[in-house]
């Protein structure tokens, strides 16, 4: 992909040579230019902001809640795996009339708006995972103490990192690459994120497809510096390797 944003546009490509004979860097100028990149690739960001941690910390107490009801586990199990198997589709035009009604399309935030529900039911099973693993005897004991369902919640989550680590990546990569929410809910050009831009230029004529590429490698760049800024982090707390 990068050897490809560097090719020369308007030429086809020159068999199976790995490095051009002339290298072009300006195509990275006219991604930027015609795709918008730089403001989406901020908007992006903002929408990642908001919607991993809220993502993250729903998805925590929904986990922690579902493994340790006294009551209705098992319903409550069947219920997330029953939503689990709802497919996205079905609920875009439900949530475009909704959102419309309120008045809250063409926002960019509008976007990580399911993060206020987890994003998805598969995040709070991995929580629930996570939390199962826990000895009983420490709820146990913490509920023996009087503690609130918020402080047993804060004293176990440091033992649930490894899943928190998952779950940020997993919705990390989801919100920036998403194309249907944003398509649906932001008309303006202007509001939406970089994963609509980088769609806009993937129909550029084949000519120009080192364009595209060079919209490409820039849109891949930031979710690839925070995976290789985390690595270790994820590493040693999820796979034990240090």
């Amino acid at each position: 992909m990068v050897l490809g944003s560097l090719r020369t546009p308007g030429r086809p490509p020159d068999g199976f040579a790995l490095v051009p004979d002339q290298v072009r860097t300006a195509n990275y100028t006219t991604a930027v230019r015609m795709g918008d990149l730089g403001g989406q690739l901020g908007n992006s960001l903002l929408i990642i902001a908001v919607a991993v941690p809220v993502t993250v910390l729903v998805a925590s107490w929904a986990g922690f809640a579902l493994m340790t009801a006294r009551r209705g586990r098992r319903p409550l199990m069947v219920v997330t795996l029953v939503a689990l198997m709802v497919p996205p589709v079905a609920l875009w035009v439900p949530r475009v009339v909704l959102l419309e009604r309120l008045g809250l399309t063409d926002r960019t935030l509008v976007v990580a708006l399911p993060a206020i529900a987890a994003t998805t039911p598969f995040y709070v099973l991995v929580f629930a995972f996570a939390y199962s693993r826990i000895p009983r005897g420490q709820i146990e004991a913490a509920e023996l103490e009087g503690l609130s369902a918020w402080r047993a919640w804060s004293l176990t989550f440091p033992q649930a990192r490894p899943a928190a680590f998952a779950v940020a990546m997993l919705a990390f990569a989801s919100y920036w690459s998403t194309v249907m929410d944003p398509l649906l809910l932001l008309p303006s050009p202007e509001r939406r994120p970089v994963s609509l831009g980088l769609w806009s230029l993937s129909s550029l004529d084949p000519p120009m497809y080192p364009v595209f590429l060079a919209g490409a490698v820039l849109a891949t760049l930031p979710p690839t510096l925070v995976f290789l800024l985390a690595q270790r982090a994820f590493l040693s707390r999820t796979l034990g390797v240090r």
